[in-house]
C-alpha cells in the first residue's frame, strides 16, 4: 500500500535512511520532530503488511519571486529485494497526485546523480527531463 508516512513510521523510516544515506544522518528525534511539525515537506511511503519498504521525500519550496510552490522530490529509496516491482513509481505518482489536490504549482522538480542511470529510467518513464539546469552544491566545514 502507498501512503502518507505518519509519526508512527519513525523508527523504520529511520532504518530505512539509515539504509539509504547511511547512519548518524538523522537521529529518531528528528525524524519524529519532522514527520509531526515539517509542513514544508511531504513523505510517501509504501507499506507492505506493516513493514515500510520504500518512501519518497517531496520538499514544498516556496519563495516570495514566484506565486506557486515548486515541489521537489529529494529523496527517493526502496530496499533492494522490493526494486522492479513499481514501487518507485507508485510512490511518485501517489506524490504528484497528493501534491496537485493540496497546492498550487505548474512543475515538479528533482535531483539524481548523473550516474544512476536506474533511477533517471524511473523518472523518464513518468515524464520527468533533464531541463538542462546545473546543480551546483557546497559543503559547510562545522
Amino acid at each position: 500500500m502507498i501512503r502518507l508516512a505518519t509519526v508512527n513510521d519513525a523508527v523504520q523510516l529511520d532504518i530505512l535512511n539509515s539504509e539509504f544515506n547511511g547512519k548518524g544522518e538523522a537521529s529518531l528525534e528528528n525524524i519524529k520532530e519532522s514527520l509531526l511539525n515539517n509542513h514544508q515537506e511531504v513523505i510517501i511511503v509504501a507499506d507492505e503488511n506493516g513493514i515500510l519498504v520504500g518512501f519518497v521525500c517531496i520538499q514544498l519550496k516556496k519563495s516570495f519571486c514566484y506565486d506557486k510552490y515548486m515541489p521537489e522530490i529529494t529523496e527517493l529509496y526502496v530496499k533492494l529485494e522490493h526494486r522492479k516491482k513499481g514501487l518507485a513509481s507508485a510512490m511518485i505518482t501517489f506524490a504528484e497526485d497528493y501534491c496537485s489536490k493540496k497546492y498550487s504549482f505548474h512543475k515538479y522538480e528533482l535531483l539524481t546523480g548523473k550516474n544512476n542511470l536506474i533511477a533517471q529510467s524511473v523518472y523518464n518513464k513518468l515524464g520527468y527531463k533533464d531541463d538542462g539546469k546545473i546543480h551546483l552544491s557546497k559543503r559547510i566545514k562545522n
